[in-house]
């Protein structure tokens, strides 16, 4: 058996074409079954602010796997611990929220891959990932499939921004536009200009440093505002949100 090639890496590495994402934060396997067959090019699974854990993680997994759509999974935080058992149950691409230096982003990169390149834990007969050990090779070739995207937030991110982007081994650099917005003192309005201008500014530098910029909106003008500015992962929606609006408004068309 012959290891799952990573598609969404080669799209960000090859920047034909933009990669449109939804997140999900339900944590059902049906509602990311029914997501899974929408069209997106990938799917976050959320855990940092969703209530997934890695079982959950691993049945969403598993629901969104027969489908032609990449899953990233987003961790609670940076935990090398957790990192080795997300890519264990199959996970190849993470999205750390909170990396703040280089010298974090350089820590979550040596998590992502097998010695010598890293230091990800060796359990390879008992992961999902590797097919437990049908996967020929897996351990030789794996380090080539894991891609890692890190999340700007903060003012000490942006500060160091240039430093973390330049980390060889980051794929992408996501900007969180809401702690981004809290941290500016804008708490709730991603949308305020200064957010704006910091988010317009942190897309160019990440350009420059040869890495794939990637953001998270419902609003669809600044969606494709931020596409037309170079982002190249862009999630355009969350299933929470879509399931909360149109049970609101039919709701209110007989009320």
């Amino acid at each position: 058996m012959d290891i799952k090639k990573n598609a969404f890496k080669a799209a960000l590495k090859s920047g034909e074409r933009a990669q449109i994402g939804l997140w999900l934060g339900l944590t059902d396997p049906v509602c990311a079954e029914i997501c899974a067959g929408a069209g997106f090019d990938w799917l976050l699974i959320d855990g940092e602010h969703a209530p997934n854990d890695v079982r959950s993680s691993l049945a969403l997994l598993q629901a969104v796997a027969p489908y032609p759509v990449h899953s990233i999974v987003r961790p609670v935080a940076g935990d090398v611990q957790l990192i080795k058992q997300l890519l264990d149950i199959g996970a190849q691409t993470l999205l750390v929220p909170m990396v703040q230096s280089a010298e974090q982003a350089k820590l979550l990169v040596a998590a992502m891959h097998y010695p010598p390149a890293g230091m990800r834990g060796v359990g390879a007969a008992l992961a999902r990932a590797s097919q437990w050990n049908r996967v020929t090779h897996y351990l030789q070739q794996a380090n080539d499939q894991m891609c890692l995207l890190v999340q700007v937030e903060t003012r000490q991110g942006l500060e160091n921004l240039d430093a973390i982007a330049a980390v060889d081994g980051v794929d992408g650099v996501f900007i969180g536009p809401a702690d981004l917005s809290a941290a500016l003192g804008h708490l709730g309005r991603p949308s305020h200009v200064d957010v704006q201008q910091a988010i317009e500014d942190a897309i160019g530098r990440i350009r420059a440093a040869g890495r794939a910029a990637g953001i998270l909106t419902a609003d669809d003008a600044q969606a494709r505002r931020y596409l037309s500015l170079g982002c190249t992962f862009v999630a355009v929606g969350l299933d929470v949100n879509l399931l909360m609006r149109a049970t609101q408004d039919l709701a209110a068309k007989f009320k």
